[in-house]
This record gives structure tokens, sequence and C-alpha cells, in this order.
């Protein structure tokens, strides 16, 4: 059900702060209780990812069988999977810091990803997370090329969005790595080159390192099975862009998730805050396993009001946020896999066309 814009709770400033006070309860509880098992989980994670990484390299090398060549691809997407979703979106929010193991830090944590660390940091962890969902602020809606919000003007260009949005699902490693540059804002002038340029530079170095390793070192490493391996390293790499995008754009951009402007979230407390972040997300159900694939990003609600809690704990957190919504008559969006990329895709198809829709957007809290 989309919920309209006179559908949308409310929560008076007392609410809110009370619905923020018990959120903050619940985060000290958990840091509190952080310890050996969140340590060992996150190291056994880490095991499994280089197994996984080793394995598919191994398949891959033994030239042009096709059970060795889907087993090589499997195993090399399971890798980059593990490597971008629970490990390093995990470790770069800094939901490790308390261990105090350099090799858990989340400032200088580096990826298996074409997007630089530095930099998604900052578009990600700061700009995203701080201003989720407020439209001008949060880069991350439309992620500069998609329009997603009827508050985005439209233009013709959005009538071909559909297949901007397919394109984008398969190399959305790459579009990741130049998000933060603003490319389209050095384009009308909002920002120079010469202020780009550093950021640039940084992101072409990160870029040739993984197409060097993935598409010339390896596969030269391999020879006479070059081509064999280069296409198998090529899968695996569109095979964890795919699965990114199904379930970072699942989390974002369902029928249910709310957009606000910035005029409503100004002088925001830490309880609208708080609530900001509940609507502004969706969860997705599923099994232990495909939790974990997900980076708990199936968990986004629990990933956007507590970014630096371990996520191996967001499952036990889900159950006492869902009841603080029943509590305070706040909408709880969580929903297959199927049905919520479903709605993701007919919001694509609908803000690809002008005129109104009947989508939430904004909403006031």
């Amino acid at each position: 059900m989309t919920l309209t814009a006179a559908a949308t709770p409310r929560l008076s400033p007392a609410q809110s702060q009370a619905f923020g006070a018990e959120l903050d309860a619940i985060r000290a509880r958990i840091r509190a209780d952080l310890g050996a098992g969140d340590l060992a989980y996150i190291r056994r994670l880490i095991r499994v990812q280089r197994m996984a990484e080793i394995g598919g390299r191994l398949f891959l090398f033994m030239g042009f069988n096709p059970v060795a060549f889907a087993l090589g691809v499997a195993l090399l997407s399971l890798s980059k999977i593990l490597d971008n979703m629970e490990i390093g979106h995990n470790i770069m929010h800094g939901q490790f810091d308390w261990t105090n193991d350099p090799q858990l830090r989340g400032r200088t944590f580096e990826w298996d990803s074409a997007c630089p660390g530095d930099q998604w940091r900052h578009s990600h962890n700061f700009i995203h997370h701080t201003y989720t969902n407020i439209i001008g602020k949060d880069r991350d809606v439309g992620y500069g090329i998609l329009r997603m919000t009827e508050e985005q003007p439209w233009k013709v260009k959005h009538l071909f969005q559909p297949v901007r949005a397919f394109i984008m699902m398969l190399i959305f490693e790459w579009g990741v790595a130049m998000h933060d540059l603003e490319m389209d804002r050095v384009r009308t002038g909002e920002r120079s080159w010469d202020e780009v340029r550093p950021q640039f530079r940084q992101s072409m170095r990160k870029m040739g390192r993984q197409a060097l390793k993935d598409y010339v070192v390896f596969p030269l490493l391999a020879f006479p099975i070059f081509t064999t391996v280069l296409l198998g390293n090529l899968a695996a790499n569109v095979v964890r862009n795919i699965w990114a995008f199904i379930i970072i754009f699942c989390g974002h951009f369902t029928d249910q998730v709310a957009m606000f402007s910035e005029e409503e979230t100004r002088n925001e407390t830490k309880g609208e805050w708080y609530v900001r972040q509940l609507l502004g997300s969706c969860n997705i159900q599923g099994s232990k396993w495909f939790h974990i694939l997900s980076g708990n990003l199936s968990h986004q609600i629990e990933h956007h009001l507590f970014p630096d809690i371990p996520a191996n704990r967001y499952a036990d957190i889900a159950v006492e946020v869902r009841a603080l919504c029943a509590k305070y008559n706040l909408p709880y969006n969580t929903g297959s896999l199927t049905r919520q990329f479903a709605t993701v895709i007919l919001r694509i198809l609908r803000m690809s066309l002008p005129g109104k829709s009947g989508t939430r957007n904004p909403v006031t809290v």
C-alpha cells in the first residue's frame, strides 16, 4: 500500500523525543554488549570471503570447462559480494572500531571496489546518512542520474531512465566510484573542475587498479586462457553489481519510502532524525544467509537508525524496533525481495513520466 501525504504518521515533539530516547537506550545497551562474539563473526566472514576468492580464481584457472567456469564465477561473485556488502561497507561505517584492530579500522579500510574508500566515507557515511532522503541534500536520491520523486523536476531525458537504470545496475560499482565527484554539478557550473580534480585523480587511480587486477593481471597469469579468466572476472563483477543495486534500491526506493524537503527538516531534533530514518528506509525479508549476503542491508531500517552498530546485531534489534513502531503507530516497511523490487521498478517507471503519481513526496514528520 502506498501511503499518501495525508496518511503519513506524525508525532508530536514530545512523542518524537520519547521515541528517540528509547532508540538511544537500545543503541547504548547494544554498544555495551559488544564483545568477542562480534569480533569472531567478522573475522570468520573475512576468512570465508578470502577462501571464496581463492577458490573462484583457481576454478577459473582450470581452463574453459563449463562446470569449472560456473563454479569459478559463483565463488568469485560470492567473494566480491561479501567483501562489498557485509565486510567493506560495514567496517567503513566504523562498526568495528571498538576492537582497536588496525585491519578493522573504518577510517582506513579499503575494499575490492572501484570506489575509493575515502570518497565512499564522505558521500555515503556522511552525506547520505546525515541527510537521508532530503531532496537537494542527499545525493543518493537518484544518484544524479534517476528521477525518484516528483519533487525532482521532470526533464525529457527522464523518459529514458528505465534504460539508464538497467545500465546503472550492470556497471554499479563504476557509477558509485564517480558518485562523490558530482560531475553533473561540474557540467552545470555548481562545482569547478579545479575543485574536483584531486578527487577525480584519486578515483581514476582506484578504478585503474581494479581494472588492471581483474582484466589484465589475473587473465595474464592464466595465459593462454586469458579470455576465459577475463570473462569470468567480468561476470563476477556484473553479478556483484546487480546484487548490490537490487539490495540498495530495495532499501531506499520502494513505494512506501518517504522523501523530505530541506524546509521541513530544518532545526530537526534527534528524535525527528530517527523518525526520518525510519520513514525513509525499508527492509527485505529473508533467511540468515540472505541477510549476510545483503550486508544486513536487508535490515535497512536498523542500519539507518544505528549505522555504527555491527550489522550482525540488526536482526535482534529489528524485533525491538518493530515493537516501538507499533507503540508509536509508525509504519515498519518490510516485505519480500520480489515485492520490494517490483515496487522499485514501478517507481522508476512512474518517475520517468511527467505529472502526479500519488507518491508520498515529500512528507511532514
